[in-house]
């Protein structure tokens, strides 16, 4: 029969005490710098919810507030002036030139569309860089701008590249569309196997797409060259 250790008892109350005693002796040698240590944590924090709250938050409604009228000439497709401004309203440039990201991501992405759509590809490519949103399907329609900037500069292997940078992005309805743009790049390139396996992927993996309907042509276009 197993006999009990009635020493082990003592024992641990020693070591119990030891390590209270050894907690104290911390505390009295250091305690003025750990209230020290906490006073600065606990300021820290109190001046960035006020930062947020009377600096950050106000900017942030005065920049969108701004950007209202510049925002309702892009969605009726007048690029000019909600890039530029009407003499009245800011424009996006100007927007951004103010007020940067307090004004929302999206107010990059609307300014790069606007350029590209103006014709004037570098500043397009240069807005929609800067662009990070989270939303998928914007991220991936920005990425493809990109693309389509570079094509009007004549440089098709950025382009792909962009176009490549869409489709990763992940499958949306848009997709078969980036998947079709990278293809006849990869053709302006000369690479006619990569044209066939972005059309083939159409094919196979976007039966009931738009760009479906018509990518017989083009692979059996490059099937007989």
């Amino acid at each position: 029969m197993a006999t009990k250790n009635v020493n082990n008892k003592p024992e641990s109350n020693q070591a119990v005490g030891e390590a209270v005693s050894g907690v104290e002796l911390f505390l009295k040698k250091h305690g003025n710098l750990l209230s020290t240590i906490l006073l600065i944590i606990l300021v820290i924090a109190c001046a960035i919810v006020a930062v947020n709250r009377w600096v950050i938050k106000p900017a942030q409604q005065e920049a969108r507030a701004a950007a209202a009228g510049a925002e309702r000439y892009f969605q009726m497709s007048q690029y000019e002036q909600a890039l530029n401004g009407d003499g009245n309203a800011l424009g996006l440039a100007d927007i951004i030139d103010q007020y940067g990201k307090k004004a929302g991501e999206g107010v990059y992405f609307e300014a790069g569309v606007c350029q590209l759509l103006l014709k004037n590809y570098s500043e397009a490519i240069n807005y929609l860089k800067k662009y990070n949103g989270k939303d998928d399907i914007l991220k991936a329609r920005a990425k493809c701008c990109i693309g389509d900037a570079y094509v009007g500069l004549g440089d098709n292997e950025a382009a792909l590249a962009a176009y490549k940078a869409a489709i990763k992005v992940g499958s949306t309805a848009f997709t078969p569309a980036y998947i079709l743009k990278a293809g006849l790049a990869a053709e302006e390139l000369g690479d006619k196997e990569a044209a066939l396996a972005f059309y083939n992927d159409i094919k196979v993996k976007y039966p009931a797409s738009q760009q479906a309907a018509e990518i017989d042509k083009y692979i059996s276009r490059l099937n007989a060259q």
